[in-house]
C-alpha cells in the first residue's frame, strides 16, 4: 500500500500550519506563505501557489477564492510521480475547502459590519439617548442621542463606568450599583449631570442584553430629559400643598407630615406637640385696612414664627389668620409651653406694614401625642379646642397659651410659673441660705454646717428647695442656682472669718451638672474673691457623679482637695456605686440618707444598712454622719454604732445666719450610751 502524504510529523506541522494560514493571514502576505510551506514539502522550486486566471491544464486544479481571482497550485509538468500526484491531490481539496471557508467568513463578517453600521446610523437618528453597558455599568456603546443629552462624546464615554454620569450624592451611594445586578425590566425617574455640570431629571428605562447562551452580559439603558415635566409637576404639588400667600404648608401638607412624624416617633418613644395658633385682632386691621395690607402683615407673622422655629418643626398656615405647628421631639410636656411662650414673644413688637404700625396678639392651644390623640386630625381638632379656651383669657393683651387637658394644663402652668419665677429670683435676688449644724456626737459640739437654699417668693412666700430644685435642673437653671450658693456661702464665710470665728466646714451641695473639669477652678476663684481659706468648704456630691467617668470624676476631686476643700458623699446608699471604685476616690465623709436613719431603730432593715454604712466607713477611715436625725431613739442608736456626726431636727433646724452664730457658741449634753 502507498504511504499517505501526511504519515510523516513534518507533514502534519505543515498541514496544520497550511489550515492557519489560508484562514487567518492577511492578504498581502498569503501567497509567500503558502508558498514557503509548499517548499517545505516538495524540493522542487517550481511547485507552488500562484494567482492567475486558470488554465485547464493536465496536473493543474483550481482553488477559488472570488469570482475574478483564483490560485493555481503547479508542480513539474511529466515529472510528479504517483506519490507527489497524489500529495498534490489532497492539498489541493484542502486549500480549497479553506478557501472556501475564509470566503465564507470574510462574506460573514462583511455583512455583521454592514449590519452594525446600519444599526449604529439608525441609534444616531433615534432622539433619545440609547447607552449600552456590561453588568458592572462599564459603557460599550453611546449613540449620538447620548452626546446630545449629557454633552460627552463617544469616545470620552466609551469605556467609562456609568456612575460618572450620576449626580454626586448618588455616585456615592453603593445600593447604587445593585441596579446593574438586575435583570432589566426598570424603568425609572432618575437625576444625572452633564458635562457641564447641569444636573437634569431624566427617565431611564433598562433592558438586559443576553448572549447566544441566553445569559445577561450587559444592560441597555434609554434616557430622555423630562425636566420640564418635572418642574411642572413640582409647580402643580407646590400649589396643592403650599399656602399661596405665604409659602408655608397648608392642612393637606401638615397633616401628611406629622402623621409620617408621629410613625418615627412611635419608634423611638417621643412626644410630638400640636399648636393650634389664631391670631388676636386680626380682623378689625383686615377689615379696617383692607385685605392688601392684612395679606402683607400674614407674610411678615409667617416670617417670624418660621425664624423662631427650627428647621425641623413643621409651621402651616391653616387659612385666614390661623397657624399650626408641630414641635416633633418633645422631650418633656412643658418644652411645648416655652415654645408656645417663644411664638407668643414674637408678637410683641410692633409690625410696620405700609406705614402703619400695627400690633397683633395670639391664642394658642396645644395638645400632646400619644395621649390626646394619635393621628394630625385629631391632634389639630383637640389643639383647635384648647385654643378657644386660651382665647377666653382676655386678660393678657399678648395672648395666652393652654394645654388641651386640664390636668396637664396646670401642672404645666405650674412648671412654667416656676421656671419664669426662678428667672426673676436669679435677677432679684429672691434666693437665701441656712445653715443647719452638724454635731460631733462624743462631744456635742457644733463642727460644721449644711447651708440649704430657700426661695421668698414675693407672693407665694418661701418655696422649698424640693419644689423648685427638679424644674431649675431640667431647664438648666441649676448651674447659675449652684453657683449662687457657692458664692453667697462663701460671704457668709468671710463675715465669720473677719469676725474672728474659726473656720468650720460649710457644706455645699454640687450637681451633676455643674460637676465638671472647670469646677476647681470656680472653686479656687470664689475662695479668692471672698478671701477665705479652703478650711471653710466642704462639697457634698452624690454617687450618681461618681459612675458617670470614673477616670474624670478622680482627676476633678483631685484637684479639688488639692486645694484644701474636703468632698463628703451625700445620700450614700442610695446609689449604685462600686466599692470598687469608691477606695479610688479621695471622699473625706460618708453621709448616711435620711431614708434610712427614719426607721431605726424600729426596722431591722434600716439597723442593718446604716450599721454596715458606719462599718464600712470606718473601714476605709472615712467619717460618718447621718442625716435626718429626729429623736433620742435615732441618735442613741448611731452614738452606740460609732457614727461620728449627726445632723437632724432632734437638735436643730436650718438657721439663719445671726442665728447659727449663737448656736455656735454653745455645746449640747449628750448622754452616754457605751
Amino acid at each position: 500500500m502507498m504511504p499517505g502524504p501526511f504519515d510523516l510529523q513534518q507533514d502534519i506541522v505543515l498541514g496544520i500550519e497550511l489550515c492557519e494560514t489560508i484562514l487567518s493571514a492577511e492578504e498581502q502576505a498569503l501567497e509567500a506563505s503558502l508558498n514557503r510551506i509548499l517548499s517545505s514539502l516538495f524540493s522542487e522550486s517550481d511547485v507552488a501557489y500562484r494567482r492567475q486566471r486558470p488554465i485547464l491544464e493536465q496536473g493543474q486544479m483550481l482553488a477559488e477564492i472570488a469570482p475574478e481571482s483564483y490560485f493555481v497550485i503547479s508542480g513539474k509538468c511529466g515529472e510528479i510521480n504517483e506519490r507527489d500526484l497524489h500529495k498534490l491531490n489532497q492539498l489541493t481539496q484542502l486549500s480549497a475547502r479553506l478557501f472556501a471557508k475564509r470566503l465564507s467568513t470574510a462574506t460573514q463578517f462583511k455583512a455583521a459590519m454592514k449590519s452594525q453600521l446600519v444599526h449604529s446610523q439608525i441609534l444616531d437618528q433615534l432622539h433619545e439617548s440609547v447607552i449600552t453597558m456590561d453588568l458592572a455599568g462599564f459603557i460599550l456603546s453611546w449613540n449620538l442621542g447620548a452626546e446630545r443629552l449629557f454633552g460627552y462624546t463617544a469616545k470620552e464615554a466609551l469605556g467609562q463606568n456609568i456612575l460618572f454620569l450620576y449626580e454626586a450624592e448618588d455616585a456615592d451611594d453603593s445600593s447604587i450599583r445593585d441596579i446593574f445586578l438586575e435583570r432589566g425590566g426598570r424603568e425609572m425617574e432618575v437625576k444625572r449631570r452633564k458635562k457641564n455640570g447641569e444636573i437634569f431629571w431624566a427617565s431611564l428605562s433598562l433592558s438586559t442584553l443576553f448572549d447566544e447562551y441566553q445569559q445577561a452580559v450587559g444592560l441597555i439603558g434609554y434616557l430622555s430629559d423630562i425636566t420640564e415635566r418635572k418642574r411642572s409637576e413640582e409647580r402643580i404639588n407646590h400649589l396643592a400643598y403650599y399656602d399661596v400667600l405665604t409659602d408655608l404648608p397648608n392642612r393637606s401638607l401638615f397633616k401628611k407630615l406629622v402623621d409620617s412624624a408621629l410613625q418615627q416617633s412611635y419608634r423611638n418613644e417621643m412626644s410630638v406637640s400640636v399648636m393650634f395658633v389664631d391670631l388676636n385682632r386680626f380682623k378689625p386691621i383686615n377689615d379696617t385696612l383692607g385685605h392688601y395690607i392684612g395679606d402683607l402683615l400674614l407674610k411678615q407673622v409667617a416670617e417670624r414664627f418660621r425664624v423662631a422655629l427650627r428647621d425641623n418643626d413643621v409651621i402651616a398656615r391653616l387659612g385666614s389668620d390661623e397657624f399650626a405647628i408641630a414641635i416633633l421631639d418633645v422631650k418633656q410636656h412643658f418644652h411645648a409651653g416655652l415654645v408656645a411662650q417663644k411664638i407668643l414673644a414674637t408678637l410683641e413688637h410692633v409690625f410696620s406694614v405700609e406705614g402703619h404700625d400695627l400690633r397683633l396678639g395670639a391664642s394658642i392651644g396645644i395638645s400632646i401625642y400619644p395621649q390626646d390623640g394619635n393621628d394630625a386630625e385629631t391632634l389639630l381638632q383637640k389643639a383647635d379646642i384648647a385654643m378657644f379656651k386660651a382665647k377666653r383669657q382676655i386678660d393678657k393683651a399678648g395672648g395666652s397659651y393652654t394645654f388641651y387637658d386640664a390636668e396637664m394644663n396646670r401642672s404645666i402652668s405650674g412648671r412654667m410659673y416656676l421656671e419664669s419665677g426662678l428667672r426673676r429670683a436669679l435677677q432679684r435676688e429672691e434666693f437665701f441660705l441656712l445653715y443647719q449644724p452638724k454635731l460631733d456626737v462624743r462631744s456635742g459640739k457644733v463642727l460644721g454646717a449644711e447651708a440649704l437654699i430657700r426661695w421668698a417668693h414675693p407672693q407665694d412666700g418661701i418655696i422649698a428647695p424640693n419644689e423648685f430644685i427638679p424644674v431649675a435642673e431640667e431647664t438648666n437653671l441649676i448651674l447659675q442656682i449652684d453657683a449662687w450658693v457657692l458664692d453667697a456661702a462663701c460671704a457668709q464665710a468671710k463675715i465669720w472669718q473677719s469676725a474672728g470665728v474659726q473656720a468650720f466646714r460649710i457644706a455645699v451641695n454640687v450637681s451633676a451638672r455643674e460637676f465638671t473639669v472647670s469646677l476647681p477652678e470656680r472653686i479656687e476663684q470664689a475662695l479668692s474673691k471672698h478671701q477665705i481659706s479652703s478650711g471653710w468648704l466642704e462639697l457634698e456630691i452624690t454617687e450618681s457623679m461618681l459612675m458617670q467617668n470614673a477616670d474624670d470624676v478622680v482627676a476633678i476631686m483631685s484637684q479639688i482637695t488639692a486645694l484644701g476643700v474636703t468632698l463628703a458623699l451625700d445620700d450614700f446608699g442610695t446609689g449604685f456605686s462600686s466599692l470598687s471604685y469608691l477606695k479610688r476616690f479621695p471622699i473625706d465623709t460618708l453621709k448616711i440618707d435620711r431614708s434610712f436613719i427614719q426607721g431605726i431603730p424600729d426596722d431591722a432593715d434600716d439597723c442593718a444598712i446604716a450599721s454596715a454604712i458606719i462599718g464600712l466607713a470606718k473601714q476605709m477611715k472615712h467619717k460618718v454622719i447621718a442625716e435626718g436625725v429626729e429623736n433620742s431613739e435615732q441618735f442613741a442608736f448611731l452614738q452606740k454604732m460609732g457614727c461620728d456626726e449627726i445632723q437632724g431636727y432632734l437638735f436643730s433646724r436650718p438657721l439663719d445666719a445671726e442665728k447659727f452664730s449663737e448656736v455656735m457658741l454653745r455645746s449640747f449634753s449628750f448622754p452616754s450610751f457605751y
